[in-house]
This record gives structure tokens, C-alpha cells and sequence, in this order.
């Protein structure tokens, strides 16, 4: 029960949304339940007319009603048990009266209205039993689907609001784990489980309503055994708590490792890995496999314990039946509903390990529900829609967790400048980058536009001024035009086309199968690392943006590649403002002016041409790439 009122809380929001299925779903479900009673004593009727054994209104029936009729108001539990049985065993009998006519009996030649009643009453009430179960299944796993897309949606919007600093905190991997795996499990919860615990609570009850009407001391002595039932369900959820916390670990880690591997497949093989990667993939394979069993062996153990039960259940009540000589109708029925009783029961402790194994699930979704960014937008904003004055660090310190990387740092970039940064790695250089575009807040100082902090700009308008082409260029799986789009959402076609000749691209996406309209494949698998960066370039020529942010735009390209991509992005440049920061120096000879980085202060500034004569670090960086003589 602990873990349903937690999913229940957990999934409430969005159930709320389909009250009216949900709420038809369950009263269809009551029904269903209330049917599997009235079918049993459908047939418990049609055997004892077939049997001659139709009993008459019993004078204590009669009495209990002239007890029922008295009013005292001092009855004791044993009157009002006998009033609420004199009162059911009223409605029965007129049942019994309205349905003589349809239905055969002993002795009497059956006629069209009994061939008619035979063939109808049975099939109806186990169609009423069937369809509503279907129904019910239906309504509740039609609820459990939308609320399972509603979640994954709110999960993909939580993690599309949530700072980097939350990404290089887990691992990929888990996350899809968290986002598939994590949500079916509340998806089985939430509808089949759900819609059974709905139907056999209810079926339970009404079977035991009927075999208390039959003999409530007999009907006691069958509840006996359900205790024995409810200590090893109880025992075995938390294993398949403890398993299914497992599996969740050991299915984040493998599916980690999977997107580790896809996308480094090209080193994996350079480097020969497939074995040691294969290893590592068997041995989280393992894992799983052993916590996997662990979730079956306490989901299925449930079912040879209360089969068992049921067996030592039936067996002692046939050996009390014997003894007390019950008439045959009454033995069939008394024996069938004890039988169907325990399969409701059983059901319901399935019921209870699903719960168990969903209240991880529902923890592990509630984790990233309830991250919030860490760089966040005011609540009143400033509107900033043109950069004409300049960029301003002023007095910039920034750690990722306990490394410091920039310490007081200070810089103003005029506009229309090209600024280069150049700097060992670790120096700060891609930090400039991850803090103009508002990826991280600083500890202390403050990032201007124009006089306005970026902690005062709402962040789609902070990024509006900004254009990025970066070492790890971004490709998605759409067509070419899609990708170039990209840059500025509900672009033109004809502006598209302009942005792909402004950056070279025109003719090798022309010579494409489908031009403009092909797919390009994941990651761009289908492109050379320069038909790549160009599409970026392109992208950045769509935005329009008046900052340009080169981030080792052509670090990973080769020599051929370099040129081709130099040329579109000085074409980029033009008119801009621009932050190039790379550890090529030859990148940054055409910079207006180049800052030198080194533990995250600036230790140089000054037009390229003029470091390399000071003879600085960046003149030593010049020489070791061969810019400079040794």
C-alpha cells in the first residue's frame, strides 16, 4: 500500500488529466468484479434447478426479516449479521422468481422460454464479465499511455531547462535509462496493474459475499489460510525492491557504455578496444542478468506460495465438507468459488511487486523532476535586441567545483573587434565561451552587453546575439535544409540557399542525391568532417547573429579542410564582432587583437604580429607549431 500511495502521489498530476477514463475505467473494473460473483451463482442456480434442489424461502429467513422489521435499536452483531442475510436472501429469491419461467427444473419438460433462458443467462453474464474487463483494461492502459507520454515530455522539458552543470553530473546513459526503461515500468504500473487492482479486490469481495451467504463458518475457515499468503508477498517486495534498484544501476551503466561505444566506434576500432569493450559490455550484461533473476525469482515465488496455499486451503475444506455432509450444489459452488478466490489473490501480489519495482522507477523519474537550473532567468528582464558598444568581463572569477579556473578576470571587447584567445589547455579559453552564452553564472563579477548583466537578459534573447561554430560540430538526423535551418527557426527556403553559398557549401549539398532534401544520417555520418563544419558555418550565416563565437571552429579538420572552411568563415566575420578561441595559433593571425590566458588571467594582449616580437608565451606557443623559427 506504501508504494501505491507514493506512485498515486508521483503520478497525480497527470492522471488528473483523465479523470473521466480513469473514473470509467475503475467503475467498469467494480462491475467486472461484482460479475465474477454473479456468474458463479448464475451456474450454483442452473445446477441446483437441474438437481431438483431449488430451496424454498427458508423460515428462518422468515424470522430474520421479522427481526430486520422490529427496529430495535439494540440489535446485537449477530441480528444485524442475520438482518443483512435475511434482506440479501429477500432479493435472491425474487430473483429466483422473476427467472423460474426462463430456466429449467427438475422434472418439469423445459420449453422455449427455458431453451431461450439457458442459452441467454450464463452467456450474458460471463459477456458482462468479459467486456467489462476489456473495458476496463482498456480505459486504464489508455490513461497509463498518455500519462507515460505526458511524463517522458515533462522529463525532455526538465532536462532541455536544466544548466550544463547538471549534465556533467550523470552519465547519459542513465538518463535514457531514466527516460525508457524507468517510465515503462511506471507505464505497467499505472495501467494493466492498476485496472487488476481495480477488478480483483472487488471479485474477492463479491465471491466471499456468496460463500457467506452459502455458510459464513465455512467461509471463515477459508480466510484462515490468507495470512499465510500475505507474510512471503510482503518479504518478497523488498527484494524486488532491492532488484529492481539493481537492475535500474546495472541498465544506466550498459546503456551508458552502449552510447560510449556508438559514438566512439571509429577510435574503438583504431585502437583495436572491441575486446575490451565487449568485456565490459558482458560483465554489466551479467550483472543484469543476476539482478533481473533476483526481480523474477521474488515475482514468480509468489505464485507456488499461495498455489500451495490454495491446494492445503481446498484440501482441508473438502475433508470439513465430508464430515459435514453439505448438499452437492452447495459443495460445487462452495469448491469453485474457494478455487477462484485465490487466483484474484494472486493477481493482486503480482500487483504488489509491480508497485514495489514502480515506487524505483517513480524515485528515480522524481530526481530529475525535481532538479532545477542553476542559471536561471529573472524575473523581471531586460530587453536587449541590438549589441553596438561592447562586451565587458569585469572582474570574472569562475570555478567548476573546486578548480578555479578564471581568478578576477577582466576584459572588454569593443564591438566590431576580432578578439583571439589563445592559451594551453586549461588556460580558461572555452570557459569565456561557456559563460558569454549564459551556460554557467560566475561566482563573482559580473558579463555585460552593452551595459546590461546577463544574468538581467532572458536567455533566448541573450542568444539571439550570438552565433557558435565549434570544434564538436552538432549534425542532426534531418535533411540538410533542416540542419542549416536550425540556425534560426522559420527560415526561408531562399535564405537557407543564400547561407549555404555564403559558406561554400552550395555545390558539394547540389552534387547530394536529394540536394537540399537529404538526410544526412546521425551525427552526419554521411558528410566529411569539412561538408560538416561548413553546414555549421552555414547555420551560424541563417542566425545573423552580431557576435560570432569561434570555438576551435578548425581544430579537427585537416589541411585541405582547413582552407576550405577558413574561407567561409572569414566570409562569416565580416561585419561581426568575434571571439575566436583556439590553440592554432595560425587561426588567429588575422585578429585584430590576441589575448594570451595562462591560469586563467591574461597575461599578454596586443595584435598578433606584435606578440610574436615581444617574444611572450604567445610567440613560444607561435614556435613549437612552427609559426615562428626556433
Amino acid at each position: 500500500m506504501k508504494q501505491f500511495l507514493a506512485i498515486l502521489r508521483f503520478g497525480a498530476p497527470y492522471l488528473r488529466r483523465y479523470r473521466a477514463r480513469i473514473s470509467l475505467g475503475i467503475v467498469l473494473g467494480i462491475i467486472y468484479g461484482v460479475s465474477n460473483g454473479a456468474a458463479l451463482w448464475g451456474a450454483r442456480m442452473v445446477f441446483e434447478r437441474l438437481s431438483g434442489a431449488v430451496p424454498a424461502t427458508p423460515a428462518a429467513a422468515q424470522q430474520e426479516a421479522a427481526i430486520a422489521t422490529t427496529g430495535d435499536s439494540g440489535a446485537t452483531f449477530s441480528e444485524l449479521s442475520s438482518n443483512w442475510r435475511s434482506r440479501t436472501a429477500a432479493v435472491e429469491q425474487a430473483v429466483r422468481s422473476a427467472l423460474d419461467d426462463w430456466l429449467p427444473l427438475a422434472g418439469r419438460k423445459p420449453g422455449w422460454r427455458e431453451v431461450v433462458g439457458v442459452l441467454t443467462l450464463l452467456p450474458l453474464l460471463m459477456a458482462l464479465r468479459g467486456f467489462t474487463g476489456y473495458f476496463s483494461n482498456y480505459f486504464l492502459s489508455w490513461v497509463s499511455e498518455r500519462t507515460v507520454s505526458d511524463l517522458r515530455i515533462d522529463i525532455m522539458s526538465r532536462l532541455a531547462n536544466l544548466s550544463l552543470e547538471y549534465f556533467s553530473r550523470f552519465r547519459s546513459g542513465d538518463l535514457i535509462t531514466r527516460v525508457n526503461t524507468d517510465a515503462l515500468t511506471l507505464q505497467v504500473a499505472i495501467g494493466s496493474r492498476m485496472a487488476d487492482l481495480v477488478k480483483e479486490p472487488v471479485t474477492i469481495l463479491s465471491i466471499l459475499g456468496l460463500l457467506i451467504l452459502l455458510d459464513p463458518k465455512l467461509t471463515f475457515f477459508v480466510l484462515i489460510f490468507l495470512p499465510i499468503c500475505v507474510i512471503p508477498i510482503g518479504r518478497l517486495g523488498k527484494k524486488a525492491r532491492a532488484a529492481g534498484r539493481g537492475m535500474a544501476t546495472a541498465s544506466s551503466q550498459q546503456a551508458g557504455l552502449m552510447v560510449e561505444f556508438l559514438a566512439g566506434i571509429r577510435v574503438v576500432k583504431a585502437f583495436g578496444l572491441e575486446a575490451t569493450q565487449l568485456e565490459r559490455f558482458q560483465k554489466l550484461a551479467r550483472e543484469l542478468v543476476s539482478q533481473g533473476m533476483r526481480a523474477m525469482r521474488a515475482r514468480e515465488l509468489v505464485n507456488p506460495i499461495i498455489e500451495l496455499v490454495s491446494a492445503l486451503a481446498l484440501s482441508t475444506l473438502v475433508l470439513y465438507i465430508a464430515f459435514q455432509g453439505i448438499q452437492f450444489t452447495d459443495l460445487l459452488t462452495f469448491l469453485g468459488g474457494t478455487a477462484i478466490l485465490y487466483t484474484p489473490i494472486k493477481r493482486l501480489s503480482q500487483v504488489h511487486v509491480s508497485f514495489v519495482q514502480a515506487s524505483v522507477a517513480a524515485e528515480r523519474i522524481g530526481q530529475i523532476l525535481a532538479e532545477q537550473p542553476t542559471v536561471v532567468d529573472p524575473s523581471s528582464p531586460k530587453t536587449l535586441t541590438a549589441f553596438r558598444r561592447e562586451i565587458v568581463f569585469d572582474g570574472v572569477t569562475f570555478a567548476y567545483n573546486d578548480r578555479t579556473v578564471l581568478n578576477d578576470f577582466s576584459l572588454v571587447i569593443p564591438c566590431g573587434q576580432k578578439l583571439g584567445v589563445a592559451g594551453e589547455s586549461g588556460a580558461g579559453k572555452s570557459t569565456l565561451v561557456n559563460l558569454l552564452f549564459r551556460f554557467y553564472d560566475p561566482q563573482s563579477g559580473r558579463i555585460t552587453i552593452d551595459g546590461v548583466d546577463l544574468r538581467d537578459q532572458l536567455g533566448r534573447d541573450l542568444r539571439r546575439l550570438l552565433a557558435l561554430v565549434s570544434q564538436d560540430i552538432v549534425i542532426f538526423d534531418l535533411t540538410v535544409a533542416e540542419n542549416i535551418a536550425c540556425g534560426r527557426p522559420g527560415v526561408s527556403r531562399a535564405e537557407v540557399e543564400a547561407a549555404a553559398r555564403a559558406a561554400f557549401a552550395h555545390d558539394f549539398i547540389s552534387a547530394l542525391p536529394k540536394g537540399y532534401d537529404t538526410s544526412v544520417g546521425e551525427r552526419g555520418v554521411t558528410l566529411s568532417g569539412g561538408q560538416r563544419q561548413r553546414l555549421s558555418i552555414a547555420r551560424a550565416f541563417v542566425r545573423n547573429s552580431p557576435i560570432l563565437i569561434l570555438d576551435e571552429a578548425t581544430a579537427s579538420l585537416d589541411s585541405q579542410s582547413e582552407r576550405e572552411v577558413q574561407s567561409a568563415i572569414e566570409r562569416l566575420e565580416e561585419n561581426r564582432t568575434v571571439l575566436c578561441v583556439a590553440h592554432r595559433l595560425s587561426t588567429l593571425m588575422g585578429m585584430d587583437r590576441v589575448i594570451t590566458l595562462s591560469a586563467g588571467r591574461i597575461v599578454e594582449s596586443g595584435p598578433p604580429q606584435e606578440l610574436l616580437r615581444q617574444d611572450g608565451p604567445f610567440a613560444s606557443m607561435a614556435r613549437l607549431q612552427g609559426i615562428l623559427p626556433s
